[in-house]
């Protein structure tokens, strides 16, 4: 019975497989009949879907914008941050933010059409399309090759085999062309870059907000030095990687869909996006990670920077210890950081391999096999070397599709790295343009807290410009938020010379800040002269690098100096006054002599050298802030009798009693918020410090005394 029953299932089966194979006759003959209007409908689909993808884009950034105006109305509109606030890490990702200030960094380092980076860029571009056409050629002729292996044709292989050594001469010229664009647009990008950030940072004082009034930038240099050169880096590389890949698939693509059909690669490309679109919601957030590892290693680094700057302080408080754990915990917080980002890449990278490498390399095995069991119409027929060819030369097109395409996926990687820096690099640009607008942003710990002292922290008083010094009603603030003084009023005119007395933490610095232009001005009126008139000496004076006569002459330089009609015999008689001539024998070179002058001379030879420079500029005023701490009472007599015999008007803080006499007025706090301003009678105010001290001296000895009428009363 099973014999009888097996010979109708075999016929059945045989008569489903060639229904089955009449149906794909009928389907394959149909499809070739209707290719033509199949393509239109195919390409006009794609060509829909990508204007409403381009619409929906359209709509995303209206709507981000939309949340950023709403952020921005509901962002408070206070200079400080008051304690307790926290403030949000700026996220970074491709969004409407990132290409506002790629666009912004773009317009620095390519400043315009017939700037030398846009001739570097034409000339880049130009050998991009020469390396793609060569690529084809390459490809082209492999296939020639092969077919000349296959035929036995043994002559013809030399030929091709010469020819393609021939071609090999341009190929290598354009890649390393490719390779030093690359290098120098880096390059270029870099010195405009920094070119740009040193002239606003090193303008209206901005180098000094950043540190002193803004905490948004912890490690400017960092930035400057690190972060610019890796986004210069990054940018350029990101112009080769991107703009090769996208014209290789553009051309790869098109020959390919001429060999085997568009409806092939319109498909694979489907598969190819889908897969694409899985990788690209899997992928990580580098930028972020970027990021905050440059965030990281600057830290690492300004605690190391901190610790040279403080070595002194550190010894003797025997703090090595410490400052051992505080800069393993920023170590060890980097490197556990940066093996995050490690297993992080491992895993995305498994996955783009086996996508890209493998998955996609299926698809093109696939596609390259079309003209070998397809015939496609207006197809001739071809032998075995001519398929041959024809595959050869199909397979290495589409591994240079593959390969583009996936130097794309790639590169989204590497713009996510980019946003990082582009984010880190453009936060600088925005916090130095808000310092220049007068905008601070800094986290307040007040002794007394930041609420009662919000309205004067809001406020910005007046400045104008005048020969005289005066304050109406102008609040003194501490660093940390505090009103010292709610409302300074005096005045100064040239020769009124004034000393500023107080205790620790009164407003003294303060009021000098203020007047220097490095704070601004809470409120009132300041009318003070231009900041060119006032010369400023703290008590451990600045001196910079470079020879001998530039310490005397700082800021200047040596043709400033000679415009000035300055000469070296003039300085050295300043040096005179000071007694300070015999520093020109301590090197051979004399004036022209470098050393790292704050090590080779003592305290007191930088506040004379500090002086000399005072008497060299000459300026209409003078802060001097304890700058005679290290010196001699004979040098100080000169120092002040030749400051003001230039006509130079000084303002003094100092508690020294033996300067008192060299000042016509006295500013002084109390440490309460009070103030007195008045003239100074020198020899009264001496007479009346000498009365109290000897009053403090009984007041100390009356509770010995009390005890000892106590014993004798006992007796």
């Amino acid at each position: 019975m099973a014999p009888t029953m097996s010979k109708p299932s075999a016929n059945s089966a045989a008569a489903r497989d060639r229904t089955i194979r009449g149906i794909v006759s009928q389907l394959t003959s149909m499809y070739l009949q209707n290719r033509t209007r199949i393509s239109r409908a195919v390409y006009i689909t794609l060509f829909v879907a990508l204007i409403n993808r381009v619409r929906h884009a359209i709509q995303e950034q209206k709507a981000a914008s939309v949340r950023e105006a709403t952020k921005r109305a509901e962002k408070s509109g206070t200079t400080s941050t008051a304690d307790g606030e926290v403030t949000k890490k700026k996220k970074v990702e491709l969004n409407r933010e990132f290409f506002r200030s790629l666009l912004r960094l773009l317009k620095i380092v390519v400043p315009g059409w017939r700037s030398k980076e846009t001739r570097l860029l034409i000339s880049h571009s130009f050998f991009l399309v020469m390396r793609t056409l060569i690529s084809l050629k390459v490809a082209a002729m492999d296939g020639a090759i092969v077919k000349a292996l296959v035929k036995g044709n043994g002559r013809e292989f030399l030929m091709r085999i010469v020819w393609w050594m021939l071609i090999a001469v341009p190929a290598t010229f354009t890649n390393s062309m490719l390779s030093y664009h690359q290098a120098e647009l880096s390059l270029r990008y870099r010195t405009r870059l920094t070119q740009f950030i040193h002239d606003k940072y090193l303008s209206q004082l901005t180098f000094y907000g950043i540190s002193a009034l803004d905490d948004r930038i912890k490690n400017p240099d960092q930035l400057i030095a690190v972060d610019v050169a890796k986004f210069s880096n990054s940018l350029a590389e990101l112009y080769s990687n991107l703009a090769k890949p996208l014209l290789d698939m553009t051309i790869y693509t098109f020959s390919l869909s001429k060999s085997v059909g568009g409806e092939g690669v319109v498909f694979m490309s489907l598969l190819v996006q889908l897969s694409a679109h899985v990788m690209r919601a899997l992928t990580p957030p580098f930028g972020k990670y970027v990021a905050d590892e440059a965030r990281l290693e600057g830290e690492f680094r300004f605690q190391h920077s901190r610790l040279i700057d403080h070595s002194e302080e550190v010894a003797l408080y025997a703090g090595h210890e410490a400052e051992k754990d505080t800069l393993d915990k920023g170590y060890f917080t980097l490197i556990k950081h940066v093996n995050y980002i490690l297993r992080r890449r491992f895993y995305h990278g498994f996955m783009e391999d086996f996508v890209i490498k493998y998955f996609w390399g299926a698809l093109g095995l696939l596609l390259c096999s079309v003209p070998v069991f397809v015939k496609l119409p207006g197809q001739v027929t071809m032998n075995m070397g001519d398929r041959t060819e024809t595959f050869v030369t199909n397979r290495r097109m589409l591994l240079s599709a593959s390969d583009a395409f996936g130097r794309i996926m790639f590169s989204y990687r590497e713009i996510m790295e980019l946003a990082g820096y582009t984010s880190r690099v453009s936060s600088l640009l925005e916090v130095m343009d808000d310092i220049q607008a007068g905008h601070f942003e800094k986290k307040l710990v007040s002794s007394s807290g930041t609420e009662n002292n919000e309205a004067v922290l809001k406020g910005r008083g007046k400045v104008v410009e005048s020969n005289n010094i005066e304050f109406i009603d102008v609040p003194i603030i501490s660093p940390n938020g505090d009103v010292l003084v709610p409302a300074l009023t005096f005045k100064l005119t040239p020769g009124d010379h004034l000393l500023v007395v107080g205790p620790n933490g009164c407003g003294k610095s303060s009021l000098f800040r203020i007047l220097g232009g490095l704070w601004p001005v809470y409120g009132g009126t300041v009318h003070k002269p231009p900041f060119t008139d006032i010369f400023y000496i703290p008590q451990r004076p600045y001196l910079s690098r470079g020879s001998l006569r530039q310490q005397i002459i700082y800021p200047d330089g040596l043709r400033t100096m000679r415009s000035k009609g300055v000469t070296d015999s003039d300085l050295l008689s300043i040096l005179k006054i000071l007694s300070l001539e015999h520093l020109i024998d301590l090197y051979p070179e004399g004036w022209d002599a470098e050393a790292e002058w704050r090590d080779v001379l003592s305290g007191g030879l930088q506040q004379r050298v500090a002086m000399a420079r005072l008497f060299y500029h000459r300026p209409k005023y003078a802060i001097l802030d304890e700058c005679t701490s290290s010196v001699t009472l004979d040098t100080e007599k000169v120092m002040y009798d030749n400051a003001k015999a230039l006509g130079i008007t000084l303002m003094t803080v100092s508690h020294r009693r033996s300067l008192w006499k060299y000042h016509t007025h006295i500013l002084q706090f109390d440490g309460q918020g009070h103030f007195v301003f008045t003239r100074l009678d020198a020899d009264r105010r001496m007479k009346l410090e000498d009365e109290k001290e000897d009053l403090e001296v009984l007041l100390r000895q009356v509770p010995e005394l009390e005890r000892r009428v106590r014993e004798l009363s006992e007796l």
